[in-house]
């Protein structure tokens, strides 16, 4: 009987991995993990979900190679293996983005209501921040914006927001971001600050493509 052959072989391995990856809480548990680095009780916390799942699902992404994990005191802590998971999950992203009419459709009823304008890119902040013209807002909880942040960014939880709004420059534009493209809080947060006057825009995705791509990080 002949053995597999090689390129068969490889692609079991790669079916693994789109295998993990086929599961809602895991490209969830990833958009976590891009943050920094975390305890399974963090992320059960962060998620809602019993610690017993999500140490499950965090298992099954270990054995695929997604995440690495170590033993600090107590606590297991997870990371990402490096940066092409977030890598794969955005072309999952993008691949939905360009084929599924129901992505589409959630875009347009739910994100694009809230901010129709194209985002600004990371070029386009590096360059604004280094000219002094911009306040940037990072609506991540605190735990998140301390594990890594944009230069000069002001952590304004999404929650402290509107208390907040006395102390921002209205002569200057506002970016804000969160945790990744479609995190849920920048565009909340974009969509209040233009209600009250401010010229306000998105960053094009999260903290977590912005080390990515090499740009500076500050903690």
């Amino acid at each position: 009987m002949s053995s597999p052959s090689p390129k068969l072989a490889l692609f079991e391995q790669f079916a693994l991995v789109a295998k993990t990856l086929g599961h809602p809480q895991r490209l969830e548990l990833i958009e976590q993990l891009g943050q920094g680095p975390r305890s399974v009780d963090l992320l059960a916390e962060k998620l809602g979900s019993p610690i017993a799942n999500v140490s499950q699902h965090l298992q099954t992404m270990r054995r695929a190679g997604l995440v690495a994990a170590e033993r600090q005191g107590k606590y297991v802590v997870y990371r990402l293996a490096d940066a092409s998971v977030l890598a794969a999950m955005q072309a999952i992203q993008r691949v939905a983005e360009n084929n599924l009419a129901e992505v589409d459709k959630i875009v347009r009823g739910y994100f694009e209501q809230r901010d129709s304008l194209e985002p600004i890119t990371r070029d386009e902040l590096s360059g604004r921040l280094r000219d002094g013209m911009v306040t940037v807002l990072d609506v991540r909880p605190a735990d998140e914006f301390a594990l890594g942040h944009v230069p000069g960014a002001l952590n304004v939880p999404l929650a402290e927001l509107d208390a907040c709004l006395t102390t921002l420059d209205p002569e200057k534009d506002i970016v804000a971001y969160c945790r990744g493209a479609y995190c849920v809080m920048s565009f909340e947060a974009v969509s209040r600050l233009r209600a009250q006057g401010f010229r306000a825009r998105r960053l094009e995705d999260g903290m977590p493509q912005w080390a990515a791509a090499g740009n500076a990080v500050a903690s």
